[in-house]
């Protein structure tokens, strides 16, 4: 069983070669979408736990995207997909520029498993993201959305323009933003517009409200 993606590249140009290909989007050495560029003539299926990535996959490059954890229900109708043959797979090019893209583009749309469904949330409409156990709450001025990309990497993707990381489990869209308060120890917190939880300011990030 190949333990990261030189390992799966190496397995991937043995002989027989295989036809198709389950891979993760993100593995040690070369990612999903990198190694999927490498060998156009597999048809690739990813399973993954990241959902962010569905349009660059599964819209551009993938015969399918599975979402963790995959229902008997979804499996079987990638299977099926798979047995007609999938769609045409994209020239390594073409995906090898859309792996460039997402590197160096800020993202503009969450992609967000909601059952065996996925949906597209425009990142305009995202008031903030705040840190929940294993996973990263989303939320809008209508409703809170879980994914699981960590805020670490969610705050290297988003645009800095737009949004700030303001405590280690919070990043909030400056256009949200109502106003910054002092509790009655000093500590800064920001109310978000119509929201009623207000969101913690650490002391590493104090800097950005200095004017107060």
């Amino acid at each position: 069983m190949p333990r990261n993606g030189i390992e799966t590249l190496a397995a991937l140009n043995a002989s027989p070669r295989p036809d198709i290909a389950f891979l993760d989007i993100r593995m040690p050495g070369i990612d999903g979408l990198k190694l999927a560029a490498l060998v156009p003539d597999v048809h690739v299926v990813f399973v993954t736990a990241y959902d962010e990535y569905a349009v660059d996959a599964s819209d551009r490059a993938a015969v399918d995207y599975l979402l963790k954890p995959v229902t008997d229900e979804r499996l079987l109708r990638c299977i099926a997909k798979l047995q007609r043959g999938g769609p045409p797979l994209v020239q390594t090019d073409a995906l090898a520029q859309a792996a460039q893209a997402r590197d160096a583009a800020p993202i503009r749309w969450l992609t967000v498993g909601v059952k065996d469904a996925t949906r597209l949330v425009s990142v305009d409409d995202v008031l903030y993201f705040q840190a929940s156990e294993k996973y990263t709450e989303v939320v809008t001025a209508g409703e809170r959305l879980v994914i699981r990309t960590p805020l670490k990497e969610l705050m290297q993707r988003l645009d800095p323009e737009r949004f700030a990381q303001v405590h280690r489990g919070v990043i909030v869209a400056y256009a949200a933003i109502d106003r910054v308060e002092r509790d009655l120890l000093g500590r800064l917190r920001i109310r978000v517009h119509g929201q009623r939880d207000m969101l913690p300011v650490s002391r590493a990030y104090a800097g950005l409200f200095r004017q107060m």
